[in-house]
């Protein structure tokens, strides 16, 4: 089994990962040389959520694992903050070369909401412009994304995912960039609530 990067032997089996720290110290980002996700991303929170997904329901087998979050060729995994790190991360590089043989990156659920989104209102279709043009990219390379829950009373609703969800700094510095960013672009009081 070989997960270093910088080995010039491997067969074809192989996946090649680099792994990747994250802001939330809880959280890497395990980059892929192969799609995991065609389309979409998807998170999943427990092992019962993963049922239909054989390589993110034996990550949630390693200790300690809390989430794991797929986009394109990566896979973010959270885990509990009093695991060892460095053994989280050779217990998942031998579950992603172990699976990732069988594993149909067509399978997983893909996002559906974005698929939706002609039927959300107006003012929903624009913050999720607004969020994807200036806020997704940047969290999607930090091994996380945001989803928009609800819009009422002037209150974005948001839920963070993948590496987002447990990092210190979405519920301050984050938030605050959000919230800077949709009243520049969107409306001078709004604000974002994270569920």
């Amino acid at each position: 089994m070989n997960t270093n990067q910088n080995s010039n032997h491997q067969n074809s089996q192989d996946v090649l990962i680099r792994v990747q720290a994250t802001p939330n110290p809880n959280a890497w980002k395990f980059v892929l040389d192969r799609p995991v996700l065609v389309d979409g991303k998807a998170s999943y929170s427990n092992i019962e959520e993963a049922a239909h997904n054989n390589l993110a329901k034996s990550l949630f087998e390693v200790a300690g694992v809390r989430q794991v979050h797929y986009f394109q060729n990566v896979i973010t995994v959270t885990h509990q903050f009093d695991m060892d790190p460095e053994e989280i991360k050779t217990a998942v590089c031998a579950v992603i070369q172990t699976r990732m043989a069988v594993h149909n990156p067509n399978q997983t659920v893909i996002d559906e909401k974005k698929m939706a989104r002609q039927n959300l209102s107006p003012d929903l279709q624009k913050i999720e412009e607004i969020l994807d043009r200036t806020i997704r990219p940047g969290l999607q390379g930090d091994g996380g994304d945001i989803d928009v829950i609800k819009f009422e009373d002037n209150k974005v609703y948001v839920s963070y995912q993948g590496a987002c969800g447990t990092c210190p700094s979405s519920t301050t510095g984050t938030l605050m960039a959000i919230e800077g960013i949709l009243k520049d672009e969107f409306d001078p009081a709004v604000e974002v609530i994270p569920l």
